[in-house]
């Protein structure tokens, strides 16, 4: 959430954010009315009080006056205390319109996001990896998954529904393979591991945006007070939900290993085959709350790691910096990290690492002292995918195909896989 100051002495500089989002403005101007009625309000109740002060302070005078003084003092003492008590009310109502308002305008972009509509926009930071080539026509995963027996789409939606799937034999032990040697490379690079709750309060996904960004993707209970998790980013934000933090406890570094859950309501017709877009995938996630002064520091070094997963798999993928029109709603500034994908003919998204600055820790009520009794101060949320592994396994089925159906085993996960080098079709 934006601190509500920052509406009040800038608005200018949130309507350029929201503008460069291809976002209406005009959610400035009402939340600055409903400001200027909540300040006008809250002026008069201060004076109804300050009133209300000295009219007790008269009561003691009055008592060698007579009764109807005191009658008359009582009288206007009670119309005050009404009134005080409607002011109140209005007020907030008044806050309560103007919250609501604020928690829908998205986080002001950083400076040097590139201006742009949509993904075509994207910029492209660097590449890695070399692009493979092939004597024969390239399959895409799901043929090859189904050619190999380990995964099955037809039984998936028929235990649940479509866009669901079925990992079996060496494509479950693959990608459970992948979640211990993210979770591992993870934990050496200083990470903290979070086994947290897959299902989350509204005051939790509320505190991340993701209830704004996602309230038409998300899983929820019947009665709305629980939610799936989307991603483990709005478990491991929360663990400091409403703490004070000393300035010696940051960085904070977590990363965890969850399913996530996502209806994914705002994508039909797309990606309708294979495992790209699931209602339920799996993804490792890393997490940091810093300082402010170190947050940008903190986000390349998210990226370095997510990258670093992808150079040990000897996969080959670009970083792309997104666009103000394709940047997410909590975040300030967002690199993506997309795979190629043989039988996409197409780089793919497969991490997204974002700096969200103070917008989730105000909304969370994270902060920390500077120093030893000054006042606190809002930390700052980075996140980053590390990485996803259904994506993971699309690229490594279709970059490691061979001729005869069967894919190569990337070298660092063959330990995980006792020494495993190929997945060929059974017989």
């Amino acid at each position: 959430m934006l601190d509500k100051n920052l509406i009040r002495e800038q608005p200018d500089r949130v309507r350029r954010s929201l503008a460069r989002r291809q976002l209406p403005t005009d959610v400035v101007d009402e939340s600055l009315a409903f400001d200027a009625q909540w300040r006008a309000v809250v002026t008069a109740i201060d004076t109804a009080k300050a009133e209300r002060n000295q009219l007790s302070a008269q009561f003691a005078k009055a008592k060698d006056q007579g009764g109807d003084v005191l009658a008359k003092l009582r009288e206007r003492s009670n119309a005050l205390g009404e009134r005080i008590k409607r002011q109140e009310q209005e007020a907030a109502a008044t806050e309560g319109r103007l919250d609501a308002l604020l928690a829908q305008i998205p986080n002001l972009l950083a400076d040097d996001v590139p201006d742009g509509a949509d993904a075509g926009a994207n910029v492209e930071i660097r590449r890695g990896g070399t692009i493979p080539t092939f004597d024969f026509e390239p399959k895409p995963h799901w043929e090859i998954g189904e050619r190999l027996g380990i995964i099955d789409f037809e039984r998936g939606v028929r235990i649940a529904r479509s866009r669901f799937v079925v990992l079996k034999g060496a494509g479950a032990r693959l990608s459970r393979a992948l979640a211990n040697f993210f979770l591992e490379r993870n934990v050496a690079a200083g990470f903290v591991e979070i086994n947290p709750p897959l299902l989350v309060n509204r005051e939790t996904v509320e505190a991340t945006g993701h209830l704004s960004k996602f309230s038409d993707a998300m899983f929820s209970l019947e009665d709305g007070s629980l939610f799936l998790s989307p991603t483990s980013e709005v478990q491991l934000v929360n663990l400091h939900r409403g703490e004070i933090l000393e300035a010696s406890d940051l960085p904070l570094r977590y990363t965890a290993y969850t399913p996530c859950f996502r209806q994914e309501a705002g994508a039909a017709g797309k990606d309708t085959r294979g495992l790209i877009r699931m209602h339920q995938f799996e993804k490792v996630e890393l997490v940091s709350l810093c300082a402010p002064e170190d947050s940008p520091a903190r986000h390349e070094q998210i990226v370095r790691q997510a990258e670093s997963l992808l150079q040990a798999l000897e996969l080959p993928y670009r970083i792309v910096v997104l666009c103000s029109g394709d940047t997410g709603f909590a975040s300030n500034k967002t690199y993506d990290l997309e795979v190629w994908l043989p039988g996409h003919d197409a780089y793919r998204e497969i991490c997204s690492c974002s700096n969200c600055g103070d917008f989730q820790a105000r909304r969370a009520g994270i902060r920390f002292r500077p120093q030893p009794r000054a006042k606190p101060e809002f930390v700052h949320t980075l996140n980053g995918t590390s990485l996803a592994l259904g994506r993971t396994l699309v690229a490594i089925l279709e970059n490691n195909q061979e001729a005869d159906g069967a894919v190569r085993v990337p070298t660092v996960l063959r330990p995980y896989l006792d020494g495993m080098e190929r997945i060929a079709a059974a017989g």
